[in-house]
């Protein structure tokens, strides 16, 4: 009888990419993987560390293991990725009951094949790099997963090419950088080059791109993106802040006027296109001043999807070292009227949808609907479409009429 594991991913799907590379590693040794954590001989928990909430999501993860050992439902407990990458002493000291700590590379390199899928739906992530070489001031990353690295072209459209013979219909490329690949393999960023050959081998799936520098995003890759069928209309490009005075403290390479003028040139170059973005809140030494500037740039570029984040000081990054720390009670309340403001703008970029015919993928029921999503939206962070029909498949494209918006999601009706 083959030994049982489970794993537990916590963070981005960057993270969970990982975890699959782990889960793949563990059945290549044999191992049966079981969907519960009960009555099984190893339990893989992959960290995340990359902010405050982050750690302890991970630390409650881990408390919740070492209870399970106890009970008898787990013999083993491995804690993998960004926590013991970052304190693997401290966690060591602290966690007696902890079998073995691995870092963020102990499962890479190993020549085992991506084969095991963690996502429930009919999507997929692909990551086609490791590492960053952007050194933003707030971010831990660059320090615990090293430099930029792209992965082999070939072997990531040989992972695509099996991905979609499995029956996965979207496929989402993820990095740290995703704008910059190939710069270190081939002496020039090749991402448009990828994308294409992608597409060769995608039949009908959607590709979808996340995580795209601004600085570093290519004006080929917009018009391919622009004139493909399946690549999704739809960019990830996260500017963090908006005042030149914030950015240059963070270490951006963009300014004001380069990320204004890069997002008019999307929207001119692909009508209807979604930008998603991302943006910090409570940033050290961000006046009123600067935070008032932020919001009239969500009020006035109205990104069709928006992250916003408190500020989290973490130790080891330059902004650590910074004076002006905000409070906690004044970043909530930032945090607070920024959400607000998307919310309403959300909510007018979905009424423009109602009554427009969209193509949705069908990934679950529920009740007296189907629920799905249009190209606009990624998985996991953004919206969802309910849709009124009768035996739809999962896994399948359907077009449909949108006749409800609300923030965030909308309800349509199978044409």
């Amino acid at each position: 009888m083959s030994k049982t594991f489970s794993i537990i991913s916590l963070g981005c799907p960057r993270n969970l990419v990982d975890s699959e590379y782990i889960a793949s590693e563990l059945k290549a040794s044999g191992y049966a993987f079981m969907e519960q954590v009960k009555d099984i001989d190893t339990l893989v928990v992959n960290t995340c560390a990359f902010i405050e909430d982050a750690k302890k999501e991970s630390i409650d993860v881990i408390l919740k293991a070492i209870d399970a050992k106890k009970s008898g439902d787990v013999k083993k407990i491995i804690v993998a990725g960004c926590l013991p990458e970052r304190y693997a002493m401290e966690l060591k000291k602290e966690f007696k009951d902890i079998d073995e700590f691995r870092g963020v590379l102990a499962f890479k390199s190993r020549g085992v094949q991506q084969e095991f899928k963690l996502t429930s739906g009919h999507y997929a992530y692909v990551k086609i790099s490791e590492g960053c070489g952007n050194r933003c001031s707030y971010c831990i990353i660059p320090y615990l997963k090293g430099p930029y690295k792209s992965k082999e072209m070939a072997s990531i459209i040989e992972e695509v090419r099996a991905l979609v013979k499995n029956g996965v219909k979207e496929i989402v490329l993820v990095g740290q950088d995703t704008s910059l690949y190939g710069i270190d393999l081939y002496g020039k960023k090749k991402l448009a080059e990828l994308l294409k050959k992608i597409c060769s081998v995608a039949g009908e799936s959607w590709i979808r791109l996340l995580y795209c520098h601004p600085a570093n995003l290519d004006r080929d890759v917009i018009r391919l993106i622009r004139d493909s069928s399946n690549i999704c209309k739809y960019i990830d490009l996260p500017v963090e802040h908006i005042s030149d005075r914030i950015l240059k403290k963070m270490g951006r390479r963009s300014g004001k006027k380069d990320i204004l003028s890069l997002i008019d040139h999307i929207r001119a170059e692909i009508p209807g296109i979604a930008l998603r973005s991302s943006l910090i809140v409570g940033f050290p030494d961000e006046t009123e001043k600067d935070f008032q500037e932020l919001l009239s740039f969500i009020r006035d570029v109205k990104f069709e999807r928006l992250g916003i984040f408190r500020y989290s000081r973490e130790e080891g990054t330059p902004a650590y070292r910074y004076k002006g720390h905000i409070p906690e009670k004044e970043k909530e309340r930032r945090f607070d009227m920024a959400m607000s403001l998307q919310q309403e703008v959300s909510l007018e970029v979905n009424e423009r949808f109602k009554g427009q015919i969209l193509k949705v993928l069908i990934e679950d029921s529920e009740k007296d609907y189907y629920i799905g999503r249009t190209e606009y939206d990624a998985p996991e962070v953004d919206g969802l479409i309910y849709i009124k029909g009768k035996e739809l498949q999962r896994g399948n494209f359907y077009n449909v009429r949108v006749t409800s918006t609300y923030e965030y999601d909308l309800v349509s009706e199978v044409l």
